[in-house]
């Protein structure tokens, strides 16, 4: 059945052993509080790296007592930067997670080939996991964050972070859908045609621990009746476990429907490097970031345990 909602998220990494979240020049009230979150939960074991003094003085404010935190003592956000780095490559931490530091300057500190944290032909990409009131189970999707415009194979890389994040969600096959505008195999939109591709090399076995198919249109992905009246038969069509979007405008903008009119729980987290990141967008709410650790520990935790 797997975890349906992130109540049942939060219980499940409560219940297993604490993550070491590392937060990149954490000085700032918001990536504390989130982590204090996890803390007050069970579920982290907190480090932080910047200015000692300034963290002291903002875990004050927030009445968090800073000695439960290992706090690297670091003058400068490229100091903050590589001590993060240099945690993960010595087995020190587990996760990383964005502090007060700039989104392209953290993601420039994944991408840089000295610091060793993307394996070869590796790529990054965002991946949200989505609990909305009208839809039956936990969504996953990507990429509404980081990879604007994917080609072939970069397409095929999302779609195994998808079924990886399902699969530590407790899904035993995740139902992937390839979006388009369209389930009819269209030769001049790119998307259906990315869409063929990989539900066919999902059918050969070239894509594994997942059912994949597309293309397919979103209506035909979640619901079933729209599957019905249109007439198309296909196992994840109405039960979707996954969404791989065709772009970052389709995938930003469902993300940010869903959860400015639709009030869904969002969680997300980048996948693709030696550990699950968290990076947190200015206008996410206390509870996405506290869900989107959680999302990064049971991923890890999973990671840990193959």
């Amino acid at each position: 059945m797997g975890i349906n909602n992130f109540t049942e998220l939060l219980e499940v990494v409560k219940n297993q052993p604490p993550k070491r979240v590392v937060a990149v020049n954490g000085v700032d009230t918001s990536t504390l509080e989130a982590m204090h979150d996890a803390v007050q939960l069970g579920f982290v074991i907190p480090i932080i790296t910047g200015d000692r003094t300034i963290i002291e003085e903002s875990c004050k404010k927030l009445g968090i007592d800073s000695s439960d935190y290992q706090i690297y003592d670091a003058k400068s956000i490229h100091e903050a930067t590589d001590k993060a780095v240099e945690l993960i490559h010595e087995n020190k931490a587990d996760v990383l997670m964005k502090g007060m530091i700039s989104t392209d300057k953290f993601m420039r500190a994944l991408l840089r080939k000295e610091n060793n944290l993307i394996p070869a032909k590796g790529t990054l990409s965002h991946v949200s996991v989505m609990h909305n009131p009208n839809y039956h189970k936990l969504l996953v999707f990507g990429d509404a964050a980081v990879l604007p415009y994917p080609d072939l194979k970069q397409k095929i890389l999302m779609t195994n972070y998808l079924i990886c994040a399902a699969k530590s969600l407790g899904i035993e096959q995740p139902k992937v859908a390839v979006i388009a505008p369209t389930e009819q195999i269209i030769i001049s939109i790119q998307s259906c045609m990315d869409g063929a591709t990989i539900a066919k090399m999902s059918e050969h076995g070239q894509i594994e621990g997942g059912l994949v198919d597309g293309p397919m249109a979103l209506d035909v992905a979640i619901n079933a009746e729209s599957a019905e009246v249109k007439g198309f038969t296909s196992p994840v069509a109405g039960d979707a476990d996954c969404l791989l979007f065709p772009n970052i405008d389709a995938a930003n903008v469902f993300y940010k429907t869903n959860s400015k009119l639709a009030k869904a729980e969002m969680a997300g987290i980048i996948a693709g490097a030696k550990v699950p990141a968290v990076v947190s967008s200015r206008g996410d709410s206390r509870k996405t970031k506290l869900n989107s650790v959680a999302l990064a520990s049971i991923v890890s935790y999973q990671r840990s345990n193959i």
